[in-house]
């Protein structure tokens, strides 16, 4: 996906999760994030806009911690928010191709990592804020939720801090089921996973389903669309796989 594909979605997915948490409440229970209610996640979400606006705006070459989640709730929180979310597109939708900043996964460029990774952060939480605010859930494109699964598994996992391992060697499928070729091996070990995007060899399990399914479910905001083999490395992925930014 191109960088302004994802800015667009993102610029979107901003305004439907604000218009969720407002419709939800401030003081409302998030179904898919345990012990976090509405302001919670409008806290966190803005101040993550923030802070990765500021490495892209000011060009900052080195990691920075982002600032104090704000001190506000109801409709202050939720202009802070807009008006942090509307800084952060402007940003990427501004900002030169070969802009140099921090960036802590592997991407094409410094743009295309911020707009792809606030593109999917922005998504998974506009589906927090819509759990909370209770009815249907907005739709995810296929193609987006391909690319999802794929930042997923072949870079946040691929990182040392990933906690999902086993003593001994195992191997995932992730399969989605209406995309061509969109499908995972996940190699399991006392290492960190190692995944190729391509399907060979035996699984010992495998997570199948609708792309726009399988994405949210493999961040652990909804049940497996389907699990068949040993159950255990679905609970496995369950139990180890949340991603944490701090």
């Amino acid at each position: 996906m191109k960088t302004a594909a994802y800015v667009e979605i993102l610029e979107r997915e901003g305004a439907l999760l604000a218009a969720a948490a407002e419709a939800a409440g401030s003081d409302a229970e998030v179904p898919t994030c345990p012990g976090w209610r509405v302001r919670d996640l409008v806290r966190h979400t803005g101040t993550v806009h923030r802070w990765a606006t500021a490495f892209v705006a000011e060009g900052r070459t080195g990691p920075r911690p982002a600032a104090d989640l704000p001190d506000l709730d109801g409709a202050p929180l939720l202009t802070w928010f807009r008006e942090g979310h509307r800084r952060l597109v402007d940003t990427l939708a501004d900002a030169a191709p070969d802009v140099r900043c921090w960036h802590f996964m592997p991407a094409p460029s410094p743009l295309a990592f911020w707009a792809r990774r606030q593109a999917h952060e922005t998504t998974v939480h506009r589906i927090d804020a819509e759990s909370a605010r209770g009815g249907e859930p907005t739709g995810t494109g296929v193609d987006f939720a391909v690319d999802g699964i794929d930042e997923l598994l072949c870079a946040f996992h691929a990182r040392e801090k990933s906690a999902v391992r086993t003593e001994k060697p195992r191997t995932l499928r992730v399969r989605a089921t209406d995309a061509p070729d969109a499908v995972w091996t996940v190699r399991l070990s006392a290492r960190p996973p190692v995944t190729v995007r391509e399907d060979t060899g035996d699984a010992d399990c495998e997570l199948s389903g609708p792309a726009a399914l399988l994405y949210p479910a493999l961040w652990n905001r909804r049940p497996f669309p389907r699990v068949t083999g040993d159950g255990r490395l679905a609970a496995l992925w369950r139990e180890r796989s949340g991603v944490t930014w701090k």
